[in-house]
């Protein structure tokens, strides 16, 4: 096929065009809900995040919090591009990064706003679309990614879990393709949640791979059935549901009733890939920079 240098001209500027402007994920419309909030991460390459949206968690704690975040982590938090860094092209990356003497860095965001609840007699959905680090077997192991919540009153004390709630929405570790959902409740150890596990379920993701692929990840709060219920899903289909009768009404309203903010982290060792690989993460093997990330976050009210 021949073109003409002009049409030659047109097709590098088009190609070019392509190229360069930005594809934004729109946040999506629901019906039967208003937005609420939400972030599309729009913004210039190789800069942080809105700060009127998000806060940024440095080091290894809250102020008087529990050592390695509660959860024997091992990366130290950061505000560092390296880490945290919104792509230009409509996308948040969190890359976790391991330095010469072995030790690693990753970040940690969590909403400015922790009013996040479903109102007597209505809904509420949480959701993001997120691709999972694009890496799994021995070079996996340590990444722990997550998508959750915490209840508002735990900022500023620190010490009031698991009463005050924690909704895990999207959970993976050690590259495994599976999401899993978890609820954490009323005391620690033990109590009606079984903690410190919580009560989860997992799938699959279905389609592609949760490592390296976009998939939509979803807690629906629901205060207008009865009993109440709380429902996790990937891609729209349902994997894990846990109700109000479950958990008693006092410990439900604790909860359930009570704002909510939202965290999206990407952490390295610690109990969950631990415990599911059998002995300690990361390893020597563990590969360092595979991001983690997150087209849009958004909440949405009935």
């Amino acid at each position: 096929m021949h073109f003409s240098s002009s049409n030659s001209t047109l097709l590098y500027l088009l190609a070019t065009l392509l190229l360069t402007t930005p594809i934004y994920a729109a946040v999506p419309t629901i019906s039967g809900y208003t937005l609420t909030w939400s972030d599309d991460f729009a913004g210039t390459a190789n800069t942080l995040p809105s700060t009127t949206n998000w806060i940024i968690d440095t080091g290894t704690q809250y102020p008087g919090g529990p050592a390695n975040w509660g959860t024997g982590e091992t990366q130290v938090y950061t505000n560092k591009v390296e880490n945290l860094s919104l792509s230009g092209n409509g996308s948040l990356s969190i890359t976790p990064i391991k330095d010469a003497s072995g030790g690693w860095t990753s970040a940690r965001i969590e909403t400015q706003r922790k009013d996040f609840l479903a109102a007597e007699g209505k809904k509420m959905r949480i959701q993001a679309s997120i691709s999972m680090p694009a890496v799994s077997g021995t070079e996996a192991l340590g990444y722990w990614p997550a998508f959750w919540t915490l209840g508002g009153a735990y900022r500023g004390n620190y010490q009031n879990w698991p009463a005050i709630g924690e909704f895990d929405i999207m959970e993976n570790v050690n590259g495994i393709n599976k999401v899993w959902g978890v609820v954490h409740c009323d005391v620690n150890p033990g109590g009606v949640c079984k903690e410190t596990d919580g009560l989860s379920n997992n799938l699959q993701c279905s389609g592609t791979p949760c490592q390296g692929n976009f998939h939509t990840y979803t807690l629906e709060v629901d205060r207008s059935v009865t009993p109440e219920t709380l429902k996790w899903m990937v891609d729209e289909r349902v994997f894990h549901t846990i109700t109000e009768t479950q958990l008693g009404s006092t410990i439900w309203a604790q909860a359930v009733h009570q704002g909510h903010f939202i965290l999206v982290n990407l952490a390295m060792g610690g109990a969950f890939p631990n415990n599911q690989h059998g002995s300690a993460t990361p390893l020597a093997g563990t590969v360092s920079g595979k991001p983690l990330r997150v087209e849009y976050v958004a909440v949405y009210n009935s």
